[in-house]
């Protein structure tokens, strides 16, 4: 009777355990993204954050999602995908309600100019969603016409992944340019680390499909890399660069 309890017992605690791990996955990946959008509503100052981390992400979990309909994987990635997605968008409405407060001489951009040269840099929130929605019709198309090509639907699930591991390269390029770490938040990318080992473990325990498991480590090492850059540049500086660098981290708060 007891070794029955204990079974039960172990049951219900391996149940808790992927009951918070699941929520971990669908939250967690949002959480970065709170105390910046409250420092940003509390200064009315959206410089410090980059749109192009909106773009990232939001190209990177529509494509897994469209990926889910050739491949399923596991449902809170999917719905980590969908909160992602929501969170951007509101991060988006934020950031651009922001900048054009604060520029109200400059002349109005928008989407339907279909100017390269302000591609992402529109005037009006709904600007950002038309964009937003005209590359989800578009890929959801393409993959409803290959979605039967096991090689595409493999492709579409590699460049989902790949392309929210390449996050952190911008920040780490800037660094090496820099050959500082100065203004980065150091407590940032320990928590980008911690996060992103934890998911790639999960995608290990649970035999996600192979893409998220490769993209995760590769994620893994490149905060491993700028956690590296704070050690080196902080214990043998560097001269700094004469010219001015205008690269923005796709990663910084």
């Amino acid at each position: 009777m007891e070794d029955e309890n204990m079974d039960q017992l172990i049951l219900v605690l391996n149940q808790l355990v992927l009951w918070v791990a699941a929520g971990a996955m669908m939250f967690g990946g949002v959480v970065p993204y709170i105390p910046q959008y409250r420092d940003i509503r509390r200064t009315q100052n959206a410089e410090g954050f980059s749109s192009y981390v909106c773009l990232v992400l939001l190209v990177a979990n529509i494509l897994r999602i469209l990926f889910w309909f050739g491949r399923h994987f596991e449902t809170p990635l999917l719905w980590q995908s969908i909160i992602m997605i929501l969170t951007m968008l509101i991060m988006l409405r934020l950031c651009t309600d922001i900048r054009v407060a604060s520029e109200l001489n400059t002349k109005r951009r928008a989407f339907a100019d279909f100017d390269l040269k302000y591609f992402w840099l529109w005037s009006r929130f709904m600007d950002y969603l038309q964009c937003v929605l005209t590359f989800t019709a578009l890929a959801a198309y393409i993959t409803y016409l290959f979605l039967d090509s096991s090689v595409f639907v493999e492709t579409l699930g590699f460049l989902a992944v790949f392309t929210e591991a390449m996050l952190g390269t911008p920040q780490l390029y800037r660094n090496y340019q820099n050959k500082s770490t100065e203004g980065m938040s150091i407590k940032m990318v320990c928590m980008w680390t911690s996060g992103d080992t934890f998911k790639t473990g999960y995608f290990v325990l649970n035999q996600a499909p192979v893409q998220f498991s490769i993209c995760g480590l590769l994620q893994v090492f490149v905060d491993i890399a700028i956690l590296f850059q704070v050690y080196y540049y902080s214990r043998y500086p560097q001269k700094p660069v004469s010219h001015t660098v205008h690269t923005t981290s796709a990663k910084a708060l």
